[in-house]
């Protein structure tokens, strides 16, 4: 998959972590996973987690997905809407219709979520593209101050987008991390850091439950990376939200 405007050239970062195993899951380029050249170990994503500002969350009132825009828009312009382009990125034995861009078929060999396998089939898919730091947290912890143009980036960034088992995903709502982490222990520290990672680019604040969630689980594998890359914070001016 080719890299997002802006975004960082990404390697992927085996660490030896204490009590986390280090997922490989959405480790493609500007993946949940990837990392700056060189990596950001060392405990980057619990320094960056314990750096967080710390806010009360603010009301629902006037939340719509459309405040962030087109489902999937072409941020990136590369002519794939960004769902496809995910599906391309984490899913193995991808097959197409028409084309490079509308995956049709697609293995999700270890499901981060759940750990299970899944496979996904246009029009009747078991499969979500999960926003990790969901679009409703986000609005009531800074979202709702943005202009469209960095709502529309969040929603389409691939540092926030990875391809879950659809029922595991849909348990999640759009709770944060001191309401829900993935059943799949193994990939905890990975998802925390992933939000994180989301929450620092884009200015977002955190409850001090959620703060204590994170460095809670952070702690546990103190040398997790840091996840760099994604899309630039602001999406192209041609795109607008209502």
């Amino acid at each position: 998959m080719r890299l997002r405007g802006g975004a960082a050239i990404a390697a992927l970062v085996m660490l030896s972590v204490a009590g986390c195993k280090q997922d490989t899951m959405g480790t493609g380029d500007s993946g949940p996973g990837a990392t700056a050249g060189g990596g950001s170990g060392g405990g980057a994503a619990l320094t960056a987690a314990e750096s967080l500002t710390v806010k009360g969350r603010a009301p629902k009132t006037g939340y719509s997905r459309e405040r962030f825009g087109s489902a999937w828009a072409d941020t990136d312009s590369n002519s794939c809407d960004t769902r496809d382009d995910i599906l391309k990125r984490d899913l193995k034995q991808v097959k197409f219709t028409g084309g490079s861009c509308k995956v049709s078929y697609g293995v999700l060999e270890s499901d981060p979520y759940s750990g299970k396998e899944v496979t996904y089939k246009r029009g009747r898919s078991l499969v979500d593209i999960d926003h990790m730091v969901a679009l409703s947290d986000a609005w009531q912890k800074g979202a709702k101050y943005w202009d469209a143009s960095k709502r529309i980036a969040l929603a389409n960034d691939p540092l926030n987008l990875l391809t879950v088992d659809a029922s595991a995903n849909r348990s999640k709502g759009d709770g944060d991390t001191a309401t829900w982490v993935p059943p799949n222990k193994a990939y905890r520290c990975t998802y925390v850091a992933a939000q994180v990672a989301v929450k620092k680019k884009y200015g977002l604040w955190v409850t001090s439950a959620e703060k204590a969630a994170m460095v809670k689980v952070l702690s546990t594998c103190s040398k997790q990376a840091l996840p760099t890359g994604g899309n630039p914070t602001n999406a192209p001016a041609r795109f607008h939200a209502n």
